[in-house]
């Protein structure tokens, strides 16, 4: 099968990339991309920046070049159910959005591995603290992200199969310290040095909490690989 695999970030798909096969480097006008083997199946990897636009627009541009089978969302999310923990892998069921709710299709199940599965929010945020991460879990989510919506009106719109696998960085009861959304620039990434001058103002709490973050990274893209290396779409 060809897929079409798209996360915000390239961080994300380290994972991935670290298991692949006959690894290449399509010359597409996003902001990276590799086109790869594994488990059975041609994919391309993209990264095109945080936010629904950024990864609506990734599948536009990559569909036409690749012309997938199926288009997966993939990356990092935040958990809205209190069960989740760090690194933990969610199977999208749905996607519920400002613009309703959109199906996910199902991957076949594992008894030896049983997939975590359930409904994700898709907001045009980061969720930053328990109370809101709250309120999301009572719409019916089990986790949060920023990009799935794009990605699957754009799947719809081509009519292809869209799935939705995304990996657990932070927890339902944490709040963090950082303000990551005064962070974000319109272009679809972090502006790293802002985060770093702000959490010298309370080096504390904020410092701590990036070097967790990129560990709980590190582990949540591992997560991943260890997913796509294992399971048929």
């Amino acid at each position: 099968m060809k897929l079409l695999v798209v996360a915000a970030d390239r961080m994300e798909l380290v994972g991935i990339l670290a298991r692949a096969r006959n690894v290449r480097r399509p010359r597409l006008p996003v902001d990276w991309t590799r086109a790869i083997e594994l488990a059975g199946n041609e994919m391309m990897l993209v990264a095109n920046g945080i936010g629904r636009k950024r990864a609506g627009a990734a599948v536009d541009i990559a569909a036409r070049d690749f012309q997938p089978d199926a288009v997966v969302s993939t990356g990092f999310c935040g958990a809205l159910d209190e069960a989740l923990h760090i690194a933990d892998v969610i199977v999208g069921t749905e996607i519920i959005s400002s613009s309703g709710r959109a199906r996910a299709e199902r991957l076949p199940r594992r008894p030896e591995c049983p997939d975590r599965e359930g409904p994700i929010c898709s907001i045009d945020y980061i969720a930053q603290t328990a109370s809101e991460k709250s309120r999301l879990r009572d719409l019916g989510g089990c986790a949060v992200e920023m990009e799935a919506a794009g990605v699957v009106e754009r799947a719809e719109a081509l009519g292809l199969p869209f799935f939705c696998v995304r990996a657990v960085t932070d927890l339902a009861g944490e709040d963090m310290a950082n303000d990551f959304n005064a962070a974000l620039r319109p272009d679809g990434h972090f502006d790293t040095m802002a985060i770093l001058r702000r959490s010298f103002c309370h080096p504390a709490a904020r410092l701590p909490e990036l070097l967790r973050l990129r560990r709980r990274c590190a582990r949540a893209a591992r997560s991943l690989g260890e997913f796509f290396a294992d399971r048929r779409f």
